[in-house]
Parts: structure tokens; C-alpha cells; sequence
């Protein structure tokens, strides 16, 4: 069914790519991709200036650092295009500059090489205080930035491939020494556009703008193993201004999941993710499809998903935090989502997560608050939903209205609710929501707090 399904969506995409704008403008659906505008480079250069050799064998790494080198050095007005042709070009892990369009024309396979000796590593991110996975270091991404601006990563659909086997089962065989690395990753950088490209197969997450304002990804195809460990899609970081939409991603983690650093880390660091759009994604996971957390000590605010289609899920939607974590989760609205063959709906909690070491503060406590979920259809929901607030700090304004998640075999099937700690209100909510959710019989919720 998801191969059919990612053709379908991936033709959708295509189709969407060869319109003229100028003809269907106005029938041109809402975006917040305008955040950032796409450059139009005046100069370019070809990756087999350099000595690129896309025959699957030779190794590139050489020549993606001395074109990037040339790019950054030369600096011509209005930034360089480094166009990839088609072939396959194994190489390792390189940076990028600003002022660059990365541009793998369709045929177009940049592939990681799997020798972890090769990789070079850097310093954990502040607001984590060591690597996610292992203390200490962590493995640079594949494609990497730091300090950076307009940055673009394009195409026509060609492929960035992370080889993560490799690093899977270094992870199930608890052989790592370092956190594994991400295959595209931009810290403290701005105005970066990543579109129109396949990512498949990251050792860890696929995107990860940490730091970083105006923010799109739009156009791209996220592709992993199901049981891929932590492989998940789009994980905004600490990042203001971010765009999501019109993507399929299919992985073996949440989907695209809101972050801001992890426990004491976090909440020293104090850089919450604000202004996210989530937008027309479709996409499969054994995890959540929208999630915000369980890292989310910096803060997370003004989050709107909208248009999300989802099938063979974990959890529809997944806020998720824990003592500990301090910080907060505020003004989270999702809305006109799908859901189909999941375990469960929707999932608000607070005892989700680990800790980074000892020295967390347990009295630190999250407040989540203004989480509205409205119009969700689901079918083969296995719960409805699960809210599991904090004793000493309960989740509050929870509003949720027009949903209906039904059952494997019809609505009353599907359990009910489970709530603690929670306070809230409900509309039109099938199955009939837990009662610390007031229902209203008329009107909507979406009103309820002013």
C-alpha cells in the first residue's frame, strides 16, 4: 500500500513542479515557503570541474570540499550553483558555505561512504550538553553548515543517500563510540532552502536546522527502513521561522518532530523553536507523525500543522515532555489531519524521555498549555487517546474539537480516552473524551481560552 501510495504522492509533486505559476496563481495553494526568497545564481560550475566521478566506486570527498573551496573563495555576486549530473558520487561527509546552490539533477546519487574512521567529529550542541546517543563528541552530519546563509539544496528529484545500515547496527549492537551523525544538518545559519530532493537512508536524523531562522523544506521525499532507529524526518532545533510542506516522508521515527535542547542543557541554553508550519505532509512511521519534544527545554511556541495525512502510524500526534525538562509548550494547533491504522490518535504526556546524566533538576517542570486539535478523521485507531499531565504541573487549555477516530471494526470498538492532570474542553469528539475535558454540546472550542 505505502509504495503505491509514495508514487501517487511523488507524481502529485511532480505535476505540482511543471505548473505555470503565473497562469495558476491565483488557484495556488496557501504556503509559507515565501519566508525565504529562491535565489537565482548567476554563476555555475559542475562538480566534475573538480574531479567529481560519478561511477559508484570513486571516492568524491576531494572534490565536493575544493569546489565548495572555490565557491566560498571566489564569492561572486549573487553565489554559485555546484551542479551534481547525473551518476552516482560516493563521498564523505563535507561542509557547505553561503551563497551556494547544491544541485543534483535528476540520476543525481550523492552517497555517504560507510567507513566511520572517515567522518570527523565536533562538539557536542550546547543545548544538549553531549551527544544524543553517547557523552562526549558526535559525528558531523553527511552535509553539513555552520554559520551559514542562503544556502540552497535543490534539484530534480535527485538522491542523497546516507548508507545508515552501517550506522543501524553499530546502534542495535551497542558498538558506537559517538552519537551517530545526521545526513543534512545546519547550526547558527539562516535562509536556507532545502527542495525537490530524496533523502533515504540517514545514519540518524535526515534534517536538522538547529539555531537557525528562515527555515523551507518543501518538495522532498524522506525515505527509511520502519524499524530504522531514530531516523526521524525534519527535526527543527531551536529555530524560529520554519516551513515544512508538501513532503512525503516515510522512516522509522517521528516524522517531523519540534525541539529546543534537552534538560539543564536546554533550559541554560534558553533558545526555544517558535513560528513552525507544518503543511500537506503525508507520511508512515512506527512513531509519531507530528511530534513536539521530548527535548524541548529551551521552549516550543506558535506551532501549526495543518493538511497532514497519515498511514501505519504509532501515535498521530505526539506532544511529549517529563520532569525534568523544564521550559515549556504553548499555542500548539494541528488541524484537518487523516490518520489511518494507528495505535493511537493522540498522545499528550509528560513522563516520556531520558535524561542527558544525573544532573538534571527533577523539579523542573514543563508547562504545556494551548493545545488545540481540531478536525481529525481517523480509522483503525487502536485508542483514541492518551493525556498524561504532571501532578505539580497539569497540562491546561487542551482544546479539542471535531474529531473522530474510529475503531478496527466500527467507532464503539475504539477504547476511550485515559486523562490525568489535565483541564481542557471538547466539541464534537468521537469517541466521547475523558471527563476533565468539559464538552460543550454547540459552538466550538477553539474559542475556549481568550
Amino acid at each position: 500500500m505505502l509504495l503505491p501510495l509514495l508514487f501517487f504522492f511523488l507524481s502529485v509533486l511532480l505535476l505540482f513542479n511543471s505548473t505555470n505559476y503565473s497562469r495558476a496563481a491565483e488557484v495556488a495553494p496557501v504556503t509559507c515557503s515565501d519566508i525565504v526568497p529562491f535565489p537565482r545564481r548567476a554563476h555555475n560550475i559542475s562538480i566534475t570541474d573538480y574531479g567529481g566521478v560519478g561511477d559508484g566506486r570513486a571516492i568524491n570527498t576531494k572534490a565536493f570540499k575544493e569546489a565548495v573551496y572555490a565557491i566560498q573563495h571566489l564569492k561572486r555576486e549573487g553565489g554559485t550553483l555546484l551542479y551534481v549530473p547525473p551518476g552516482v558520487y560516493l563521498t564523505g561527509p563535507f561542509n557547505l558555505t553561503s551563497n551556494i546552490t547544491l544541485y543534483l539533477a535528476a540520476g543525481a546519487v550523492i552517497k555517504a561512504t560507510q567507513d566511520s574512521l572517515t567522518w570527523p567529529l565536533i562538539p557536542p550542541l550546547p543545548s544538549y550538553g553531549r551527544g544524543r546517543e553517547r557523552p562526549g563528541e558526535r559525528y558531523m552530519s553527511f552535509i553539513h553548515g555552520d554559520g551559514v546563509q542562503d544556502v540552497v539544496i535543490t534539484g530534480e528529484n535527485g538522491t542523497i543517500d546516507g548508507q545508515g545500515d552501517v550506522w543501524w547496527n553499530m546502534w542495535r549492537q551497542r558498538t558506537l563510540q559517538f552519537t551517530r551523525p545526521n545526513l543534512v544538518e545546519f547550526l547558527n545559519s539562516r535562509n536556507i532552502i532545502i527542495s525537490n530532493v530524496i533523502f533515504k537512508n540517514s545514519p540518524f536524523w535526515n534534517i536538522h536546522p538547529v539555531y537557525c531562522s528562515n527555515v523551507v523544506v518543501r518538495f522532498v521525499t524522506i525515505l527509511a527502513p520502519r524499524d530504522s532507529p531514530n531516523t526521524d524526518g525534519v527535526d527543527p532545533d531551536s529555530s524560529s521561522n520554519v516551513c515544512i510542506e508538501d513532503s512525503y516522508i516515510s522512516t522509522g521515527d517521528d516524522l517531523v518532530a519540534v525541539k529546543s535542547g534537552w534538560d539543564e542543557y536546554g533550559i541554560a541554553y534558553g533558545r526555544p523553536s517558535s513560528n513552525i508550519t507544518i503543511r500537506r505532509v503525508t507520511g508512515s512511521s512506527p512513531f509519531a507523525g507530528i511530534a513536539v519534544g521530548s527535548e524541548a527545554s529551551g521552549g516550543v511556541e506558535n506551532v501549526l500543522a495543518e493538511h497532514i495525512n497519515l498511514f501505519s502510524m504509532g501515535v498521530g500526534i505526539h506532544i511529549k515532555t517529563n520532569a525534568g525538562r523544564g521550559g515549556y509548550i504553548k499555542d500548539i494547533k494541528v488541524s484537518d489531519m487523516y490518520v489511518e491504522d494507528a495505535r493511537k490518535g493522540i498522545k499528550i504526556s509528560g513522563n516520556v524521555g531520558d535524561h542527558p546524566d544525573d544532573k538534571y533538576d527533577p523539579n523542573a517542570l514543563p508547562v504545556v498549555k494551548g493545545i488545540t486539535i481540531k478536525n481529525v478523521w481517523g480509522v483503525k485507531v487502536l485508542q483514541a487517546g492518551l493525556i498524561q499531565g504532571l501532578r505539580n504541573s497539569p497540562f491546561t487549555d487542551i482544546c479539542f474539537s471535531d474529531i473522530n477516530l474510529h475503531g478496527v471494526t466500527r467507532p464503539s470498538r475504539t477504547p476511550k480516552w485515559q486523562c490525568s492532570d489535565v483541564s481542557g474542553s471538547a466539541h464534537q469528539v468521537s469517541p466521547s473524551p475523558c471527563s476533565e475535558l468539559i464538552s460543550y454540546q454547540s459552538g466550538s472550542c477553539a474559542n475556549y481560552y481568550s
